[in-house]
């Protein structure tokens, strides 16, 4: 009697699936055991991976960095396959926030002395809540830093309920209990700007970059106790000099052609809940699963990995569009529901031909003319959207993004990160809107002609507050720019994925079950692991990142792999 191969189809050609797919056709190839196939929706590989060029640079669309170098799969690949090191000029962010200034909005220059220990105490607060930060490690100037974090958490977990506290919530308490600490001298030069103001703004910039970090709109929505559970690699985090696409291209390199079908949208996946109906007469009946295309085909499968990101699944349920027939189990839905899933957009603009290139002529206008240094990286402190003192010039969606800066020293491609309601309002914009709005926001806080690092002032702040002459004069152009489009692809509907209040790392496990459970090693049991799931929301301690969608491919093609092990087709 002829056995059919089972049949395992993996839905999404991005970062898990073709972690998957390498994985099950690199371990049975040999013995050919399974027909495999990957359908992809879109007309690319690569899902949230993303490279392009602009302005003649390789960029990053999607997925940018490596976290951390240590012990990453990917910095291993990359370092296999040759792609650290390009000679194409590359979004490799060398133009660090060490060598950053400070302006708050108005164009007034903030000191060191005034920016740095509100940078310190939400660095020192982040770390206390992932469980850097305890008691064994906070020595000397440490240990104030973490009385001060530890009396935070506990008056806003008071606050808030102790299974409902925030992030947001945390930082902000830990913010005011630092404020009510220290007595500190007014600032002088700063127009409107207070110190205490000064204060918030400060931290309230680190907030936004956290924001983009997450993908959490708001931070009072990311939850404070499951930070603990997030891992990082140790080492530098780097970018990827022949960009991350590399990676994706060296996966599916060892996959035979026509494996990959392009163009296939699944817009129905039918399996089988009911037990008896994996079986006939005693045997394996048809396989269990139909996956059903835009285009009207069907195709049958034993197996499926569903790569999807984690906003289709939510439109899933949320719509009730019967992705899933029968729908997917309440532990299932509720763990989609109640999981955090973000926009993160990136906007990419090309200085005109007057600021450009190299030494910009901008750079004349603004920095010492022994420096060699163009466009800075900008980091921006903004008045409140509801402060009766803000630039009316500078546009709502610009007022949650914390930095400005070219993608390498000199570059006249300049970078800023937009995160959820800003980041969908930014796709909607018509590129003459964003370039109005960008070039407004930042002749307002490059407004004068000490901006650079290493000012000869002391003062904690340096302005004109009659400036609005030399705004005008100074005006910064940009000739095109280019943006990602994460929030209103149908394909992805977000960026990824972050622990929202109210759920925890066990919905991040519940998202990894497979459907049905492998619960026995009969072949024909219950027709087992019909729909199993991968991708970086379904991963407890690296969600939200490439490794993390890895890790989640490897599971599942091991799942797999031993299942058949386990059951005698299939054994090393």
């Amino acid at each position: 009697m002829v056995v059919k191969k089972p049949r395992i189809v993996i839905i999404g050609a991005g970062m898990a699936g073709l972690t998957a797919a390498n994985k099950l056709y690199t371990a049975t190839a040999s013995k050919d055991l399974f027909e495999l196939c990957v359908v992809e929706g879109g007309s690319r590989i690569g899902g949230r991976i993303n490279t392009s060029e602009f302005g003649g640079d390789r960029i990053e669309m999607g997925a940018t960095w490596i976290h951390g170098i240590g012990g990453s799969p990917i910095h291993k690949i990359a370092q296999e396959i040759h792609s650290l090191r390009s000679d194409q000029p590359w979004e490799c962010m060398d133009g660090n926030t060490d060598e950053a200034i400070t302006i708050a909005e108005g164009g007034f220059h903030l000191h060191p002395s005034i920016v740095d220990p509100i940078t310190k105490l939400f660095n020192n607060l982040m770390e206390y809540s992932q469980g850097k930060l305890n008691e064994a490690t906070a020595k000397g100037e440490l240990e104030s830093y973490h009385k001060l974090a530890a009396l935070a958490a506990k008056v806003a977990s008071n606050r808030s309920g102790n299974n409902n506290l925030s992030i947001g919530s945390f930082l902000r308490q830990g913010l005011e209990t630092y404020q009510i600490s220290k007595e500190q001298e007014e600032v002088k030069g700063c127009g409107e700007w207070s110190r205490k103001l000064l204060e918030e703004g400060i931290f309230g910039m680190h907030e936004n970059n956290q924001r983009t970090y997450t993908s959490a709109d708001d931070l009072l929505t990311l939850d404070y106790s499951a930070e603990s559970e997030y891992r990082m690699f140790p080492g530098e985090e780097i970018t990827i000099a022949k960009g991350y696409l590399s990676i994706i291209e060296s996966l599916a390199s060892v996959l035979p052609p026509g494996l990959i079908q392009l163009g296939r949208k699944v817009t129905r996946i039918e399996w089988q809940l009911d037990e008896r109906k994996g079986v006939e007469n005693g045997c394996c009946s048809s396989k269990p699963v139909k996956l059903h295309f835009c285009d009207g085909s069907v195709m049958s499968a034993d197996h499926v990995i569903v790569t999807v990101s984690l906003g289709v699944l939510k439109s899933a349920i949320r719509d009730d569009s019967g992705m899933f027939c029968p729908p997917l189990p309440s532990s299932k839905t509720e763990a989609i529901s109640r999981l955090g899933f973000g926009v993160v957009n990136k906007l990419f603009m090309q200085l005109s031909p007057k600021h450009g290139g190299g030494k910009h002529e901008y750079q004349h206008e603004h920095v010492n003319e022994d420096s060699d240094k163009g466009f800075p990286f900008l980091q921006m402190v903004f008045h409140s959207p509801q402060s009766e003192t803000r630039h009316k010039k500078i546009p709502w969606w610009m007022r949650r993004t914390a930095t400005l800066f070219p993608i390498y020293n000199n570059s006249s491609v300049l970078l800023s990160w937009f995160v959820g309601e800003e980041a969908l309002a930014l796709e909607s914009l018509k590129d003459e809107e964003i370039i109005n709005g960008v070039s407004s926001t930042v002749s307002c806080f490059l407004q004068h002609s000490q901006w650079q690092k290493g000012s000869s002032s002391h003062r904690l702040c340096n302005g004109n507050a009659n400036s609005e002459e030399r705004s005008q004069e100074n005006e910064v152009k940009f000739s095109k720019v280019l943006k990602s489009k994460w929030g209103t692809d149908p394909l992805f509907l977000g960026s990824y994925s972050y622990v929202a209040v109210g759920s925890s790392g066990d919905d991040l496990d519940a998202m990894a079950e497979p459907l049905p459970k492998d619960s026995s090693c009969q072949p024909c049991a219950s027709s087992p692991l019909q729909i199993l799931f991968a991708g970086e929301a379904t991963h407890r301690t690296h969600y939200s990142t490439t490794h993390g969608a890895y890790f989640s491919g490897l599971r599942e093609a091991n799942r797999l792999l031993q299942h058949y092990h386990c059951v005698g087709i299939y054994n090393n």
